[in-house]
């Protein structure tokens, strides 16, 4: 059994809390047909990064902002296939408040009709693509998620699905557990654990105030 000590639980949505990935591909393909560009490149490069940034590496004559408004939107309303990820609910009621946050490359709109579909409680802290300069593999979505829940980098522990997630998690100095829901195992191999389903974590106290989480 692998254990971590940690202050806080940092989880990514898409992919970890969240059960979304045919939404994601299928309106990311739709787009890329819009625009004439090929489908599999941009889903290739479009998990787990802010929209706005695949849109410039695709489409740098576009207008960035317009794109995103657009795709964000449909992405919010497309319901079809998204669905709670198994254990998500279960394991966030097993951590206090204030010690778990969402760190996530979609926009507050997106987030905020994720979360409430899956019936997720509502994190005190939720960092978006709104909130950050740069997105993940950059490390300032997490860095500014541990500011905020006044932790220490290195006291965090991140659940993670894409290895641009891994990158960020880890340039911030943070411990990350790589969950196989998007990507293979070896994909996530950067991560310090890797897990096939959020039901392998157990959270409980190390008899001080830090979490202790188990990976059976």
């Amino acid at each position: 059994m692998t254990a971590f000590h940690c202050s806080a639980i940092l989880f990514d949505l898409d992919g970890v809390l969240v059960d979304s990935t045919r939404s994601v591909d299928r309106q990311w393909r739709i787009w890329a047909r819009e625009q004439g560009i090929d489908e599999e490149q941009v889903v290739a490069i479009a998990h787990g990064v802010r929209t706005i940034e695949v849109v410039r590496a695709m489409t740098p004559h576009l207008d960035a902002e317009t794109e995103v408004h657009k795709l964000e939107a449909r992405e919010a309303a497309d319901q079809d296939g998204v669905r709670v990820m198994p254990g998500a609910i279960e394991l966030v009621r097993t951590i206090p408040d204030g010690r778990w946050c969402v760190v996530t490359s979609g926009t507050r709109l997106l987030a905020n009709a994720r979360l409430k579909l899956a019936g997720i409680p509502f994190p005190k802290v939720l960092i978006t693509a709104d909130d950050v300069a740069n997105g993940k593999p950059h490390p300032g979505p997490y860095l500014k998620a541990a500011e905020i829940l006044g932790v220490a980098p290195e006291d965090c522990l991140v659940i993670e699905d894409a290895p641009a997630g891994i990158q960020s998690a880890r340039a911030a100095g943070m411990k990350v557990i790589g969950l196989t829901s998007t990507f293979s195992g070896q994909a996530l191999s950067n991560a310090d654990a890797v897990i096939r389903a959020l039901a392998e974590i157990q959270v409980g106290f190390d008899g001080t105030r830090m979490l202790e989480v188990a990976i059976s």
